[in-house]
This record gives structure tokens, sequence and C-alpha cells, in this order.
């Protein structure tokens, strides 16, 4: 998969789990499984899998035979491949049919099914993740801020919150990994990891078309195909992918002549080549392009509160908006990636994967959302990142290894206009604008290994450590300029841009003793993160787990720095965690685990000066403050029958404030709700033209903040209800869906932005800009869309 996609997440419905998936009669009470063959990475498409035909006999006697018990669902959390029933680490996994049963075409919904997990798509973009898991992550996705969450394609790390909403070819299952992975995933996951695991090609001539029509004018078109070049040896895949949808509201008034009021829209395409060769059993080679394109338009936000400058009221739809700037957005993907793998021998195997990517994403977000330029925020992220790791993995006898060295190399660049046009009027000027430009690039490599010896037929060890060692470089050039400026010529029509940098550089390096700037500043910095496990199989069929882990987002410049400020120390986490892996009965699983942690130096940007001044725009970044949580989470799974199964997910988080130095003080948890709960039914009904499949789940999340340092942005508490029939023809060439998504069509907040003041008695004032900008980003209305697909 490539390093960044964007906005819909396409899985394959209506793949059987194959190899993933036997009865859980098959299990043993130690974990020594061979490393098998991992997927092949995916690449950024919003395709389709390769189509499966009906299975041969000895397939369908087997499926009869596990019918009413539990599955055994196979995971790679620990980069080998072994029953997630062993697997001593707090894990959600969906496999490709699960996904296709209930309809998720949309990385956010996995959300739902994953405890204390958070994945939304960014305020005023369609294609941005906002990721926290136990409360850990990060909000702001400007170049420079690391997030807290990884995002992995089998092993390969996504860098860049853009894009990161991702778009899948042959999913086998989405992973995912709650809390700290510091030793096997290394920086940047101190809250956990969201792993896709994708499958290789099987060497057949195959096609896949499927499309689809729903709501607010729906219309995708998917193909995928794979044919072989050389029997048996070498395979070529390719795809091709459409996605249109209308907004889901409109700009109601746009101050610009001509531009598309579509809002909450999209419109997309994506395409990819896949080349895998297979010279030997014991050889494997895979390269891989994709290129991705989303022309969606800038998402509008919803005004809370009625305008003081302006004619700009409460809309009465929460998709509808206001602006003054263009409309369009652009995300641009483009990316390689390559993987090597041998099998050695029956015990050792050795890996190697690389991947190349550059993104470019210029976008319009209007902060205000009025036809006025109050607070209009036009900007550009350009990225590049390159990544090599090798692998080499040992099973033993009685002992495993897991070990690599890891190298990346990016850059992350990239500019905004933060145009405050009616306060510069008032002070007498043209206009007024806030230019920031800027790179923050990083440079690390890392070396693992973990260690798992069974002690005993019942006790494990599990020793793990990790080493990085990070330089980052970066320069931000930051000033006023009193007009209105746009990141280029004809950004809008008829705007020239000057000629030159029109802002100083205000974080570097004085090479030369002049006083004057000319170098990007640069910091390292190391760090050392174990993991120490043990588990006990208790018979087989409960394992009961304990561990401690340690995690770190990496150090880093402050991307809107207005002095020459120093870089920040890293994040640390330090988690702890017990926990029960039970199958209770063949037909009852239940999976129980306890945490805790500790989160230090966590960086945090405030405002220096007055707070009510609206023109304080000082911001400074510092390791601010530390906090801690507890909590519980519980995954259950009941086969009532042969054809009925019920499914509960439940997540609970306690939340405290240790250390507060940060400027507005943290009030708490960003996006992340006290309780999440599921509850998920699925029966099959088997008739003579094809087996349907009837899913419905409801889900529920509790109130939360929007943001960690004010509760003028906050969502209650909700609940949802999706439904969904999925019928597959005998033969396994036709098959369709129809899937209600958000049935009560319930309103929720997904971000927002809070440039307000609030005096004593709670009434609004002006805050930057001078209007009250308190703006709402709402998650999808009732949807309703039919899939059709043939396979042949």
């Amino acid at each position: 998969m490539s390093k960044s996609a964007h906005t819909n997440s396409l899985v394959s419905p209506y793949q059987p789990y194959s190899a993933t998936v036997t009865t859980e009669e098959q299990k043993r009470p130690s974990v020594k499984h061979p490393m098998r063959s991992l997927c092949a990475l995916a690449v950024a498409s919003v395709l389709s899998s390769a189509p499966v035909f009906a299975q041969d006999s000895q397939t369908n006697t087997d499926a009869e035979e596990q019918k009413g018990k539990l599955e055994r669902i196979e995971v790679t959390a620990r980069k080998t491949v072994e029953s997630l029933q062993e697997t001593p680490v707090a894990i959600t996994s969906i496999g490709a049919v699960e996904l296709g049963e209930k309809g998720i075409s949309v990385l956010t919904e996995v959300q739902q099914f994953s405890p204390n997990t958070t994945l939304q798509t960014s305020r005023g973009t369609n294609s941005t993740l906002t990721a926290f898991i136990r409360g850990l992550g990060q909000q702001d996705p400007l170049w420079g801020y690391e997030p807290g969450v990884g995002i992995y394609v089998d092993d390969v790390y996504i860098a860049r919150p853009q894009g990161a909403v991702l778009d899948l070819l042959d999913v086998q299952r989405i992973e995912v990994l709650r809390g700290p992975q510091g030793t096997l995933y290394g920086k940047n996951t101190i809250g956990g990891a969201v792993k896709y695991v994708t499958k290789e090609m099987t060497g057949d001539t195959q096609m896949n078309v499927e499309a689809t029509v729903g709501s607010y004018s729906q219309r995708d078109i998917k193909v995928t195909g794979q044919i072989p070049l050389i029997e048996d040896t070498v395979y070529l895949g390719v795809g091709y992918a459409n996605l249109n949808r209308d907004g889901f509201g409109e700009y109601l008034v746009s101050a610009l002549p001509n531009q598309d009021k579509e809002n909450y829209n999209k419109d997309l395409w994506a395409a990819r080549v896949t080349l895998e060769v297979h010279p030997s059993e014991d050889l494997f080679f895979r390269i891989g392009w994709d290129k991705t394109e989303d022309t969606s338009n800038a998402k509008g936000g919803y005004r809370l509160i009625p305008s003081i400058l302006t004619d700009a009221p409460v809309p009465d739809s929460v998709f509808d908006s206001y602006t003054s700037l263009p409309t369009w957005n652009k995300v641009e993907l483009e990316g390689y990636n390559w993987l090597a793998r041998y099998q050695v021998n029956d015990n050792l195997e050795l890996k190697y994967i690389g991947s190349h990517r550059e993104s470019y994403s210029p976008t319009n977000i209007d902060f205000d959302n009025t036809p006025l330029p109050i607070f209009d925020v036009p900007a550009e992220y350009d990225d590049s990142n390159d990544t090599h790791e090798l692998q080499a993995n040992y099973m033993g006898d009685t002992f495993s290894v897991v070990s690599g060295l890891y190298f990346y190399d990016g850059e992350s660049c990239g500019n905004f206009d933060a145009i405050l046009g009616v306060l510069g009027q008032a002070l007498g000027a043209t206009g007024l604008t806030r230019e920031v430009t800027g790179c923050n690039n990083s440079e690390s490599w890392a070396a693992y290994a973990q260690m798992n010896y069974d002690i005993s037929d019942k006790v494990s060890l599990s020793l793990g450590a990790r080493y990085t060692d990070e330089e980052k470089s970066a320069f931000v050039n930051n000033d006023l300029v009193y007009a209105n400026v746009y990141p280029s010529t004809d950004w809008i029509d008829g705007y020239v841009r000057p000629d030159g940098q029109l802002v100083p550089q205000v974080l570097g390096t004085d090479t030369d003793g002049d006083d004057i700037l000319d170098a990007p500043a640069v910091e390292s910095w190391s760090r050392f993160t174990p993991r120490v496990g043990v588990e006990y199989q208790m018979n087989r069929d409960t394992m009961f787990f304990a561990s401690y882990s340690q995690g770190f987002k990496s150090g880093t410049f402050n991307p809107r720095a207005q002095t020459n400020e120093p870089g920040v120390e890293p994040e640390v986490v330090d988690s702890f965690e017990v926990g029960v892996k039970s199958d209770l009965s063949d037909a009852l699983r239940m999976n129980l685990t306890l945490f805790s942690y500790d989160h230090k130096d966590r960086q945090y940007i405030g405002i220096e000066g007055d707070l009510s001044d609206p023109t304080a725009l000082d911001q400074r970044l510092r390791n601010a403050a530390e906090t801690a949580a507890k909590g519980a989470e519980l995954e259950m799974t009941w086969v009532a029958t042969d054809n009925l199964q019920f499914d509960v997910a439940y997540g609970y988080i306690d939340f405290e404030i240790k250390k507060n130095n940060a400027i507005p003080p943290l009030i708490g948890l960003a996006s992340t709700p006290e309780n999440t709960f599921n509850l998920n039914a699925n029966y099959l009904l088997e008739t003579t033209f094809g087996d349907i499949t009837f899913n419905a789940n409801y889900y529920y999340r509790d109130d939360y903040l929007i943001f960690e340092t004010s509760d003028l942005i906050q969502q209650d508490a909700y609940g949802m209800v999706n439904l969904s029939a999925r019928w597959e023809s005998v033969e396994g060439d036709w098959y369709a869906g129809l899937h209600v998504k958000n049935l009560t069509d319930e309103e929720y907040l997904v971000g927002g932005y809070d440039f307000v003041t609030q005096d004593g008695e709670g009434n609004f004032g002006p805050g930057l800009g001078g209007d009250t900008t308190l703006i709402g980003y709402y998650g999808d209305p009732r949807t309703v869309h039919l899939t059709v697909g043939y396979r042949f």
C-alpha cells in the first residue's frame, strides 16, 4: 500500500478468509507457528479485490464443519503469523468477509468495532486522518507534528496524516493494535497502530467489475484484474477506480463567482500497477506503483453561532456553510513500493521492504465560514519520504526472534496564509495576513529485536527493545503582511503574488554570524524503548498475559514559530497491561484487557500574551503537560446458532491530568469518550439462489470534547444504527449488497474551530480576526447505497 492515500477505504467485501480463518479446534497451547508469506503491500486505490470463485468441495465440507463454532483468526501484530487468541496484545482484527458483510467502505467506520478508538476525517478536509487510541494521538495535521497512532500497510509506515484515510486492494484484514508499539513499530505509535494486511495475487487470470449507486447521487465504478505473464512465476495486477458523490450540503453564499457550491462532496480517481515475481517457493519479489487524485471540494464548516460582522446566521443544515475562499481542493498522491522475501530455511526468513512516496495538497480552509475574509487560510502541503527496512525473523522450537534495521528519510513542507482581511482594513491597511512557510525534515534509523521464549508448555516470556536515533532540521518563515496574500498567483482570479520571499526566516541557524538566519535549525534525539511481557496458557482455551511497554512520539520544531525557539523533546508513554483471552466454549469468546499509562513531556502549543486580544498570534511549542489514564476493553463473540452470531466491543477510559503548564490549560482528552460500545448481529440465510447475510450493529459513543483545552465545542453522547444485507450467488460470480448507514440520521461532531472569547456569564465575544468563530464539522448523515459486482 502506498505511503498515503485518500478519503475512502474501499475493501473487497466478498472474499473468503481462506487460510486465515480455521476452526478453533486447531488451537495449540503455545505460539509456535512458522513464518508464512505475508501479503504484498497494498497500493492506494479505491479498488475491490481480485475475483474469488466458488470453493472446491473439500473447502465447502470444511466450512460446514465450522458452522456454529468460533473462527480461528490469524494476525501479524508481532510481525509473525499467529492466532489472535494466542497473541498477548490488545488487538481488534476485522477480516475481508466481515468488512463486506458490514458494508465498511470508509476507514473511519473501523472505529466502531475497536474499543477506545477514534478514526475520523480531519476538520476542513476530505482525506486527512485524525486518529486517537486510548486518548493518545495528534489532532493538528500541520507539517512538523508527528502522529500518535501509526498507520501501516503490512510493514510500511504511512508517515503523514494527509491522505492517510486509505483505500485498499486485496485486503485480508485490518488490525487495530492498542497501546504503545514502540519495540516492533517504532516512533509515533504511543497510542497504538492501525495495520492493513493485504493479499498476494493468486496467479490466475481474473477480473472484477463493481458498480455502486446510492444517496446524494453516489456513483462509483471499480475495475481490477490480474494476469500471469509467466505461468506460476510472474503476475501483473492492474486496477482503476472512480468515485463520485454530490455534497451532503452546499455553500449558501460564496463571495467569489463561478464556484462549485457542493459541500462534503466526493470526486476522486485512483490507478495502480503491481508486478509480482515468484522465482521459487523460497523467493518472492514485488514492485508496485500507484497514483490517486482527489478533487473533492474543500469542506466548509457549520457556524454554531451567528457572525457579528456580517450576515451569516446559523444555517438550517449542519452540512451548509458560507465562504469567501475558492471551494476547490486537491490531493495528489503517487508512490512506489518494493519487497523482497527469502525463506532461507524452515526457521529463518529474510525480508527487505522499501518505499518512496510523494504528495501535494493545495487546500482552502475558511475558518470563520462567512462571505468575508475574516479568517481565511489557503494552504499547501508538500511531502516526500523514503523508507528502507531489513528484517530477519527466526522461529525455533522453543523461541522466536523478530529483528530488523529501519531507515526513514522524509521531507515535510508547507505554507499557509492566515488572512485577517477585515481586521486589516479596520487598521487602515488593504488587508492583513500572517504568512507562515517552512519545512520540517527528518532522518532516522532504528534497530529492534523481540524474543518470545517458551519457559514451559504454559509460560512464555517476551523481551523486546528498540533503539532509535533521529535528526530533524527545520526552518520557519513567519511575519505579518499588510495585504491579503495567497500562496500563488491566480489562487483567486486576478491575484498576482509578489515576487520573492515575503516574510523573514524566524527559526533556523545563523551560519556566518551576521544576525540573519540563513540555514535550518538542527537537533537530534535518541531513544531506547523496551518491552517486557509474560504469558500464561492456563489451558487450551485460556491465556493470561501482562506487559510493560514504552513508546515515544518524536521530538520536533514548532512549524508556527515566531521566534527562534528550540525544538521540544519527544513525548514518552509508559504503559502497563494485564489481560485474558478465553474461549469459554466452542461458541463463546471473551477477551478482556485492563491498562494504565503515564504520558510525559506532552508537546503543546500555547499562546503567549493576552488571550482576549483578537490579534494574539504569538504561539510557542513546549513540553507542557503530563497526563495519565487507566481503563478496560472487552470484546466478546457468541455464535448463537449455525447461522446467527453476536459480537460486543466495549471500551472505558478514566483520564487524569498530573502536570499542566499549558496555555490555555488542558481540561480533558480530545475526541475520546469515556465509554464506547458496539453490539453487532449477523445472520446467514441460505437459499437455493445463493446466501444472504443480514447484519445490524448499534454503536454508542459517550460525550467528548473536540479540543483538550476548551469545552466550547463538545459532542453529546449518541448512538448510531447501521443495517446491511449482502447476497452472493451459488456460483460465486455475482454479488450484491444493500447498506444503510446512520439509520436514524444522527448529527455528531468530528472537528471544529473555536476562535472566540467567552465572558463569565457565558456570552460570546470576538476572537482571532474579530468575529465569533465557533465552527463544527460533522460525520456523515444517513446514506443508502447498493453495490453490484461480477467476477470472471
